[in-house]
């Protein structure tokens, strides 16, 4: 009897660990199934583009790629979203101290014929660290025109930038000079969106200004949408809730090929520091450019003095020092006649 039952018990066992190891087995293969779904299937325009990511990966078939931690897909319950992830330290490009999860256009343009870009997004995460007082800290570029020649200089950053403690946010946007002779008079002329503009800044190292009043919130969605017709730059900042904002600027004619042009912001924010130069005239009118989109973090380690933990990444990430975007949406291609 002892015997009898005791083989039934051992059957059981046997029994119940099989069906266990099915299922596990079941749930395995349903994972595995399950298919992966790339940065290209959200956003089909990536086979015009090339990507660096923050740790120094560098890749230009974008159709089927993704790199965890960086360049990947996320789903926010109801949309799936291009994430682009960068820590405040990591391996940069050889002319940027910043890293950067971006996008880089293939096609290369002169404003003159000149090309459009758009997004819509929502910035997850800047830098919780580094010191109020410097104008770069807790900031994030999201989208660019960057020339390819000449100085190398950027005739559009799009900002987002949130102090720590604040609910809201900035956007803004900088033009950088093609400065006339050589480029230690650089300078970005900086106009807000929705908050304040690169200027604003805390008045030491752990005061932020007051929140700005109608701003940005992160997981807030906003669009931008570039529009470089005949070397003219057409600039549009939607939101719901927020006033829809519209600007022009020309860069084929310069604004600031004077001294007596500089405006305050600039002798304010640079004249301290350095020589402030002036801008050829012609302004990047000839001169090849093109479009970047993406999370190219401004929190580098050096001059807004964040925190990088020695460039460990993981300890980057679980600490707050890094930059984080999520796309939904985004074209890029030949311009428009403004509307």
């Amino acid at each position: 009897m002892k015997k009898s039952l005791y083989t039934f018990v051992i059957l059981l066992i046997f029994i119940s660990c099989k069906d266990e190891a099915k299922k596990t087995e079941t749930k395995a293969q349903v994972e595995t199934d399950t298919p992966v779904k790339y940065p290209s299937d959200v956003i089909p325009f990536m086979d015009q583009w090339k990507i660096l990511l923050g740790d120094g990966t560098y890749q230009d078939n974008l159709i089927g790629f993704q790199k965890d931690d960086f360049f990947y897909v996320e789903n926010d319950g109801k949309t799936d979203w291009v994430v682009y992830k960068t820590p405040n330290s990591g391996i940069t490009s050889r002319t940027s101290s910043n890293t950067r999860t971006e996008l880089g256009e293939k096609k290369h343009w002169i404003p003159e014929e000149g090309g459009k870009l758009t997004g819509t997004l929502k910035v997850q995460h800047v830098s919780t660290t580094g010191h109020a007082n410097v104008a770069s800290s807790y900031s994030v570029v999201v989208g660019q025109i960057h020339s390819d020649e000449g100085h190398e200089n950027e005739p559009l950053k799009i900002f987002y930038k949130k102090f720590p403690g604040h609910t809201k946010g900035s956007v803004f946007w900088n033009y950088e000079i093609n400065t006339e002779g050589d480029n230690s008079g650089r300078f970005d002329y900086s106009t807000p969106v929705w908050g304040y503009d690169f200027s604003v800044k805390g008045s030491d190292e752990t005061t932020s200004p007051a929140e700005p009043k109608d701003g940005i919130a992160l997981g807030e969605e906003f669009s931008y949408e570039v529009n470089v017709h005949k070397g003219i730059m057409y600039l549009t900042f939607t939101s719901k809730g927020h006033e829809t904002i519209k600007f022009t600027k020309s860069l084929i004619k310069s604004e600031f090929a004077t001294k007596a042009q500089i405006p305050q912001q600039i002798i304010d924010v640079y004249a301290s520091r350095r020589a402030v130069g002036v801008e050829r005239e012609i302004a990047y009118a000839g001169e090849i450019n093109y479009f970047k989109q993406g999370a190219y973090n401004q929190a580098n380690g050096k001059s807004t003095k964040s925190e990088t933990y020695g460039g460990d990444i993981v300890k980057q990430y679980a600490n707050g020092s890094y930059a984080e975007v999520w796309f939904k949406e985004a074209t890029v291609g030949a311009s428009t006649e403004p509307k």
